[in-house]
């Protein structure tokens, strides 16, 4: 059976059981529920047939892993923003704009900052010595078994981090949104896009993400043009508005607590734009920034893109195009978040997710007429569905690329020594993406419940501690060898995850707990001020606040430690970049200096000469 008819069987079964899961769902009016559903198909209707055109043409593991080397400059370029702009982009960075304001934003701009670390420094040159993982480029100089053993748990884990925090996202937004059952909604995504992978292989992979990303840009810059409508076209008089927004100035006086007795009512709208409500340590901004701009560099399913473009000129300007569009779409953001805190307010964003990964959908629902309108539920289904096909195709992303790890490197270069038929990688490389995408439909299922946005920031710390050093440093300077290689993976890896098990990024119970009575009893105080009588909509706001205070504390039983058992932080910042990423960097110079590797230090110019000119890779390539 040729794998376009298992593409068509499969997906026969696969939309008629999201259906019926979605029609015993309770999460959406009945009235809406077909319309959402018939938004959902068609988005994921039409990236099907797209897998199904891509799938007769994977015939050999080049195809399979770099969609043959026949994606231009362009494409690459969308495909890179598709596979960065990711639920954490689109939902997180929007939510925590509108419940935190400036702040938010920094997260935006350390991810587009990154890619100049990318273009400068690693694009180019990956894309001419290495084939289809990041093994390849460390086994060039170095002993290819060890190497690519090492790199393969190395983007393994970083995957899996990245995996299990994108799963339970798409798991929660559909169950919130369409009414799917939580584990039948994980089943769905991970069903999907194992179809993009097993079947279309990095060439399904790559259209996916290129219509996900313009389906991306297109919701949200005509959701900013129907927010500028209001306020003005982004100009002092939008600015003034969210300064004079009572609901931005209420959240800001409950960040503020006591202290925001002392400012007006204007002065906290300001403080709104300005930093400091969420990030509060100078400190660990410097350390976040460095793990998102140097993380970037370090991302297994980033680095595979450049193996997919015909020249290291195409990989430049893939480079080029993905900082535009990414750069766009972040500015897209801020209008994004300040709307949906003016128009929905940061209670009602509060009240329907914790963490305002609901920003962005509500604000869509409101813009098109509230919950109770066609346009309403139109828009919202869309945004819902364009942020499904988010997800599904960041997973893909990372299924792909963990997968070429297993196979590629372990398989192929680990036990058969390289030697292995075209056929056999191959079929190896679709066994491997099933036992990945299996383990991540198990792994997001049993996650349910579970706070897993650190895991996002580990992925990074991991990325930018343990896989930035060692392929900076293999490519630019002559003493790196094996060991200092395998010295930096194992060091920066556990540092990074050591450190954020003991930081504040995991939930301590006493200290929740604390604050949330803290919180309770300041709102039952003006609940008490207010009276019965109260009707200007704040006591019906203050309730909803008192209602989140006591789920939080029920979420927590009575649980009275961290994961690790701590009851309170060991470690002070939220992201472990500032002590994590030297240590990698260490770990690497120390080990090459400690021991001799004749072999690296012999293949040095003729890594050098490639790097720079690509002279020689064709050959590489096709022997």
């Amino acid at each position: 059976m040729t794998a376009c008819r298992k593409l068509k069987r499969w997906a026969g079964a696969v939309l008629p059981a999201l259906y019926c899961a979605s029609a015993s769902a309770q999460a959406v009016q009945a009235q809406w529920r077909p319309l959402s559903f018939a938004v959902f198909a068609a988005i994921i209707a039409l990236t099907l047939y797209v897998t199904y055109r891509a799938a007769g043409k994977v015939k050999t593991s080049a195809d399979f892993y770099a969609a043959g080397g026949g994606i231009s400059g362009v494409q690459n370029g969308w495909a890179i923003a598709g596979d960065y702009l990711s639920a954490a982009s689109f939902l997180g960075i929007a939510g925590l704009i509108s419940l935190y304001g400036y702040d938010g934003f920094m997260y935006s701009v350390g991810w587009l900052v990154a890619y100049i670390t990318v273009l400068l420094v690693i694009a180019e040159p990956c894309r001419n010595i290495g084939r289809y993982t990041m093994g390849d480029i460390l086994a060039f100089r170095n002993n290819p078994r060890i190497v690519k053993a090492c790199m393969a748990l190395s983007t393994i884990t970083v995957a899996t981090f990245y995996l299990t925090a994108q799963m339970v996202g798409g798991g929660v937004l559909v169950k919130t949104l369409v009414g799917i059952d939580y584990e039948y909604s994980v089943i769905t995504v991970g069903a999907l896009m194992l179809g993009y992978v097993l079947f279309g292989g990095m060439v399904a992979t790559t259209y996916v993400q290129i219509i996900k990303a313009v389906l991306l840009v297109c919701a949200s810059l005509v959701m900013v043009l129907l927010v500028w409508r209001q306020f003005g076209f982004g100009g002092p008089a939008y600015f003034q508005a969210i300064v004079d927004n009572v609901g931005i100035q209420d959240r800001v006086a409950g960040l503020l607590g006591a202290s925001a007795a002392q400012l007006s009512g204007e002065e906290l709208g300001r403080r709104f734009l300005e930093p400091g409500l969420y990030l509060k340590s100078p400190v660990d901004q410097i350390s976040l920034g460095m793990a998102l701009v140097l993380g970037t560099a370090g991302m297994p399913h980033i680095l595979m893109r450049f193996f997919t473009v015909p020249s290291a000129q195409a990989a430049r300007t893939s480079v080029i195009w993905a900082m535009a569009i990414i750069g766009g779409f972040y500015v897209l953001t801020l209008f994004l978040g300040t709307g949906a805190a003016m128009l929905v307010g940061p209670t009602d964003i509060l009240a329907a997710d914790r963490g305002g990964n609901m920003a962005a959908p509500l604000l869509a629902q409101f813009l098109g007429g509230g919950p109770d309108a066609l346009l309403g539920n139109l828009m919202l289904s869309f945004v819902a569905a364009v942020a499904f096909a988010t997800i599904v195709a960041v997973v893909a992303g990372l299924v792909l690329a963990a997968a070429s790890a297993m196979s590629h490197d372990i398989w192929v270069g680990v036990i058969k020594g390289e030697h292995a038929t075209d056929a056999e990688e191959t079929r190896a490389a679709r066994i491997c993406s099933l036992i990945v995408g299996a383990l991540a439909i198990v792994i997001g299922i049993l996650a349910q419940g579970q706070n897993v946005a650190h895991l996002v920031a580990l992925a990074f710390a991991v990325a930018a501690s343990a896989n930035l050093p060692v392929i900076l440093l293999t490519l630019y300077w002559r003493r790196c060898n094996t060991v200092g290689v395998v010295a930096g993976l194992v060091v920066g890896t556990a540092s990074a995850i050591g450190l954020v098990l003991v930081s504040p990024n995991m939930t301590y119970p006493d200290t929740v707990r604390a604050t949330q009575r803290a919180l309770m009893d300041s709102h039952l105080a003006r609940m008490a001020e207010l009276g019965a009588g109260d009707d200007s909509g704040e006591l019906q706001t203050l309730h909803k606040a008192v209602a989140l205070a006591e789920a939080e504390i029920a979420k927590l039983g009575e649980r009275s430690t961290s994961l690790v058992g701590l009851t309170a932080p060991w470690f002070p910042l939220r992201n472990p970049g500032l002590v994590s990423i030297p240590l990698g960097f260490l770990a690497v110079v120390i080990g090459s200096l400690c021991y001799r590797d004749r072999r690296a230090e012999d293949m040095w110019e003729e890594l050098y000469v490639r790097s720079n000119t690509g002279i020689g890779r064709s050959g590489a390539q096709a022997h």
